[in-house]
């Protein structure tokens, strides 16, 4: 069994409880973080060190990839946030072998990965870095949800929107609809967009942190709350990260 977590944003105290709820599930042989380690949250010393040493795999996400370029498509709040983030994380001369190895594992991280049926990106089959899978694009864009399954060939599991859910073939959006747990086969000759929903900064409207387990035929999202309380008082005492990435935490938005 493989346990799927995406979108971390800097967040300890959810990745801390997430991994904990993750040790407990039986049968779980390893860990695939989709990439957003970093960004928006205070933590991102920690929240790499324990991607890096909990995961067998870890993805790029386009907030990894503004760590090395400038963020210019991110709106302020996001951008402010990777400015603080790169100031924390990048090396300087006189840097010791911690942090310059942090800043090597993050450079080093692929965009995508395939394991027999699953095929692993941060964003989309289709532009695994920066394209937005929507739950509203089988009834408002179907042309781009056809040609995003014509990507790829069984399942995607993808992160990136933190809205957790299933994109069936035929346009549907399946979400957890405030579900603790919520199970579904995914039977072989069909193709499935799974979306594992957000560790570190949920938005749709849950707060609890999310992640999701996959045995090779069916998908089951965990929905587990954590102390989002502390990581607001956090963000607000770290200068340059903005009220906004404190309060949005308390509604999941």
């Amino acid at each position: 069994m493989i346990a799927i977590v995406s979108d971390i944003h800097n967040n300890r105290e959810a990745l801390e409880t997430v991994l904990s709820a993750i040790a407990e599930v039986p049968g779980v042989e390893q860990i695939v973080c989709l990439g957003d380690t970093v960004g928006y949250g205070p933590d991102p010393e920690w929240c790499v060190d324990r991607v890096r040493d909990a995961t067998a795999i870890a993805l790029l996400g386009n907030h990894e990839e503004a760590l090395f370029r400038d963020a210019v498509d991110f709106n302020p709040y996001a951008r402010r946030a990777i400015e603080v983030t790169r100031r924390r994380l990048r090396p300087g001369l006189l840097a010791g072998p911690e942090k310059r190895e942090r800043w090597r594992f993050l450079q080093g991280l692929r965009t995508h990965t395939k394991q027999d049926r699953a095929l692993f990106v941060h964003a989309s089959p289709r532009d695994p870095l920066r394209e937005y899978v929507l739950a509203t694009d089988g009834i408002l864009n179907p042309e781009k949800i056809e040609s995003i399954f014509a990507c790829f060939d069984d399942i995607a599991f993808v992160g990136h929107t933190h809205h957790p859910g299933i994109h069936f073939e035929d346009g549907r959006f399946q979400s957890l609809e405030g579900a603790e747990r919520m199970k579904l086969p995914l039977p072989r000759g069909q193709k499935f967009i799974v979306n594992v929903g957000s560790v570190g900064q949920p938005r749709d409207g849950d707060p609890r942190a999310c992640f999701a387990l996959f045995d090779g035929d069916g998908v089951e999202w965990r929905r587990v709350p954590y102390d989002f309380r502390t990581t607001m008082e956090k963000i607000r005492s770290t200068p340059g990260l903005d009220e906004l990435l404190a309060r949005r935490l308390a509604v999941g938005r």
